[in-house]
């Protein structure tokens, strides 16, 4: 019996844009893991761009706040079944007073990736009693399930700022430390944009030193195969596959991308030229449909 369905082979699909034999393949080599299955793919150079984290069948709406004096900030990810519910007038209303709710939380802090059994939902919200409660009521209203993805709130450090496209899909909230004020709003604000664009790729740490070891382990391993294949001697293959690791980090490292509105200048730079003091503290980017 198979070790895998043909959900997994679509959901591969999806993933990776390689054809449905290839992923039926990379599922038996792989005794149905996921992941290995992607890893597998991309080392035959089947994968043709893997979707970061891959997909969810969801959609959905994300609002952001930041206090007037820039010291706090929240971004909220509510999900509905449909594009047509999102754009209903009682979601949207509700997702911004979630993120209100999330404002004035001050004893919240830090990105939750899960809001389930979360403090949020249990906060007092509206007439309905809890937040849990009346997303219950709006699902009963509604008649599709609504349910609180992701949340994030940052403060403490400096300054906050937050940037969200204009359909609604996809948003970055930043926290800056060092500056406050006009200056240290702006500049969380512009980063936020520049994470939001995903161009050319979305950051998945500020620094070198913050990159999962687990990712960059991988990647290592794809880069070692790869360039083993080549045919090339030992220590030319090293000096590859150093090189690919190097080009990998400076791709997912926040602080090493080419600003999005001028790529003569790193995201480092804009750092620097705002103060000696002056870093970034965190950051956190939600995209509908995305992990």
């Amino acid at each position: 019996m198979a070790a895998y369905t043909a959900k997994d082979v679509s959901e591969l699909r999806q993933r990776t844009q390689a054809g449905m034999m290839d992923c039926k393949k990379a599922l038996e080599e792989c005794q149905g893991d996921m992941d290995q299955a992607v890893e597998w793919l991309r080392k035959k150079g089947i994968s043709r761009g893997e979707s970061r984290a891959g997909r969810a069948a969801s959609e959905g709406k994300i609002v952001a706040k930041v206090a007037p004096d820039g010291a706090s900030g929240a971004l909220v990810e509510l999900n509905s079944e449909t594009d047509f519910v999102a754009r209903n007038e009682a979601f949207g209303q509700t997702v911004e007073r979630i993120a209100d709710t999330l404002l004035a939380s001050g004893s919240i802090d830090g990105a939750v990736t899960s809001a389930e059994g979360s403090p949020l939902l249990a906060a007092k919200f509206g007439d309905a009693g809890t937040l849990a409660d009346s997303l219950k009521q709006l699902t009963g209203t509604i008649g599709e399930n609504i349910v609180l993805r992701r949340y994030a709130r940052f403060g403490g450090s400096g300054a906050v700022g937050a940037y969200v496209h204009h359909n609604g899909k996809v948003g970055t909230l930043v926290e800056v430390a060092g500056l406050s004020g006009d200056a240290g709003q702006q500049l969380a604000r512009t980063v936020a944009e520049h994470i939001t664009a995903g161009v050319p790729t979305i950051p998945v740490a500020v620094a070198r030193d913050d990159v999962p070891a687990a990712l960059v382990d991988r990647e290592r391993r794809i880069f070692s195969e790869q360039a083993a294949a080549s045919g090339k001697p030992a220590n030319i293959v090293e000096k590859m596959v150093q090189g690919r690791v190097d080009k990998f980090y400076k791709e997912v490292t926040l602080l090493d991308q080419p600003w999005v509105r001028d790529d003569s200048k790193a995201i480092r730079d804009l750092v620097k030229a705002a103060g000696p003091a002056v870093s970034i503290r965190r950051f956190a980017r939600f995209q509908i449909g995305q992990e």
